[in-house]
């Protein structure tokens, strides 16, 4: 029988199916030297490099749409339910 391989790359996206200890994934995530994405710890394809300022800079920027969102379906929900009158000219 044929082992098959828990990690690699497979169409140049790697993957990783070894199952992940602490100190691995701390590792993973926190990496000074390495560019903003890095190998995920398990499963397909990339992850955000904590250790890279750009990485802060996009979550703060998803937060910040994510907020913005939220905020903006509050709002939404506030407004009065009224029929609205659509006139269609021939």
């Amino acid at each position: 029988m044929v082992d098959k391989p828990t990690s690699g790359s497979l169409f140049g996206i790697p993957y990783n199916f070894e199952q992940p200890s602490l100190k691995r994934l701390l590792s993973t995530y926190w990496q000074p030297g390495e560019g903003m994405l890095v190998e995920k710890p398990f499963g397909i394809g990339y992850t955000l490099n904590l250790a890279s300022w750009r990485s802060w800079v996009v979550l703060a920027v998803a937060g910040g749409l994510y907020y913005q969102q939220s905020g903006s379906v509050a709002e939404a929900d506030v407004e009065d339910d009224e029929p609205v009158e659509v006139i269609v000219e021939d």
